[in-house]
């Protein structure tokens, strides 16, 4: 199966080498597009070098500057529609998500129309040098999404997916509002309400080693209060099994 991984980047120059190498070390048909944000670090111009060693198989997405999480998947996604994938990945650059749990998400797959890499059921982890306060804010950010939303899933929060491209494009997305980190969130609710199938695949999320997290005390409690405008938003779908009543 030809497995196309998107990497939103932004100033991450000393990560995508390094995701480049473990990427392409995995037994799998991959394809990287990175989409990035016209990163001062010149993390753009390196995907175009790096694309040149490893012969075409990246593709870099310039965009003129910082245009937001949503933006970024969405423009790849259209760029991979036209594309011959058969699956997609959305992935972190800094090494976060491990490339290796690749291996069991496109197993699990076969099964699934979409797979998540999951820090929250057995045999998954959050880095084991983060504070507890840091574990559990994590932890109850991801109980608090998930209780709202009534979503059977463990890790909505997490940003590690697989999907099969027929259900990516099925996806409605021009009814999704949320921008940011809740994106996620919401896109995997409304995948949930449409009745796609959702695997969990355990990994061990560790924190980035290079470069400055993206990540705030700010951001999430943003999120968390937009958690309830996404359950607000789609109030009259329940379920729905299609596009239909959207």
């Amino acid at each position: 199966m030809r497995i196309t991984v998107v990497t939103p980047t932004y100033n991450e120059a000393e990560n995508l080498p390094k995701l480049v190498s473990a990427l392409f070390s995995l037994p799998l048909d991959l394809r990287l597009l990175v989409v990035d944000d016209n990163s001062p670090d010149g993390t753009g111009r390196l995907a175009e070098e790096l694309s040149k060693k490893h012969g075409g198989k990246i593709e870099t997405l310039h965009r003129p500057g910082k245009m937001g999480l949503r933006s970024a998947y969405l423009n790849g996604f259209q760029k991979i529609f036209d594309s011959d994938s058969q699956a997609v990945v959305q992935m972190d650059a800094d090494l976060s998500h491990n490339p290796a749990a690749l291996v069991e998400m496109i197993k699990l797959l076969e099964t699934n129309d979409i797979v998540l890499g999951s820090r929250y059921i057995r045999g998954g982890s959050v880095d084991e040098k983060w504070s507890p306060w840091r574990k559990g804010l994590s932890a109850f950010g991801n109980f608090y999404a998930r209780t709202i939303l009534g979503l059977p899933l463990r890790d909505v929060t997490t940003g590690y997916r697989m999907w099969r491209i027929e259900t990516l494009k099925q996806m409605p997305f021009e009814h999704i509002q949320a921008t940011g980190y809740i994106f996620l969130v919401e896109m995997i609710y409304l995948a949930h309400c449409l009745e796609f199938k959702i695997g969990e695949v355990p990994i061990y999320f560790a924190d980035r080693k290079f470069g400055k997290s993206k990540m705030s005390l700010k951001i999430q409690i943003e999120a968390a209060l937009r958690i309830w405008q996404v359950l607000w938003n789609y109030r009259d779908l329940r379920r729905a099994g299609s596009l239909a009543r959207l």
